[in-house]
């Protein structure tokens, strides 16, 4: 018998990776939502998928959440290595923290199944825990090289502080807060300098020349 053309070999391959991918993308929505929604059958359903499609390529909960945990991971690390040519290392910088804010939603919302993912495999922690540290790492270094970070801090440091700042707030609207506070962290990582260049606008700066020369002529007047 001859083979079949392989074209027809192809497509319930491809089918099955844009079907993966759409599941994916749907928990990733629907855990950062979060609340009593956060289902399978929620994600099926955003993902235009069938339940049965769901188990085919994640036959358990924790299966799911460790599979969208990975994607996400993944995607940060490679935000890291399009970030390290950007023209400013620091805007770099806060660009993929800010990223982050959004993964930590995504975390938060399958915290419990995740937990016993990474009970039972230490493995999925460490591989985390190395990658996100390597990119953050990439980041911070071009921009203490540029002399524009403070350099006595390191990448564990940094999500450390990130992971605080997310994991304080469980509120509604705690992303805003966040990335608020992600701004008032980053501009304190600077350099005084260039911080207070950054912080300052060229009108601002023009106003307060006019204000100290005033001084000075009121001053001279006395």
């Amino acid at each position: 018998m001859a083979d079949p053309p392989a074209e027809t070999v192809r497509k319930p391959r491809s089918d099955s990776v844009r079907n993966r991918e759409r599941v994916l993308e749907a928990a990733k929505a629907v855990f950062s939502a979060g609340g009593p929604d956060a289902s399978l059958e929620a994600v099926a359903r955003r993902a235009g998928v069938g339940i049965g499609t769901l188990y085919r390529h994640f036959p358990t909960r924790e299966a799911l959440f460790e599979a969208v945990y990975r994607r996400e991971v993944e995607q940060l690390s490679e935000l890291a290595e399009q970030l390290k040519s950007a023209p400013a290392p620091v805007d770099a910088l806060r660009r993929w923290l800010r990223s982050n804010v959004e993964f930590v939603a995504t975390k938060k919302g399958m915290i419990t199944a995740l937990a016993l993912a990474v009970q039972g495999s230490s493995e999925l922690y460490a591989y985390s825990f190395d990658r996100l540290t390597k990119a953050v790492g990439t980041l911070l270094d071009r921009a203490v090289a540029a002399g524009e970070i403070r350099s006595d801090i390191s990448a564990e440091d940094v999500l450390r502080a990130l992971v605080g700042m997310c994991y304080m707030h469980d509120q509604p609207g705690w992303q805003s807060t966040v990335l608020r506070l992600l701004d008032v962290f980053v501009d304190g990582l600077r350099v005084q300098g260039n911080a207070a260049r950054q912080s300052t606008s060229p009108s601002q700066r023009g106003r307060a020349k006019e204000s100290a020369k005033e001084s000075v002529r009121r001053n001279r007047k006395r």
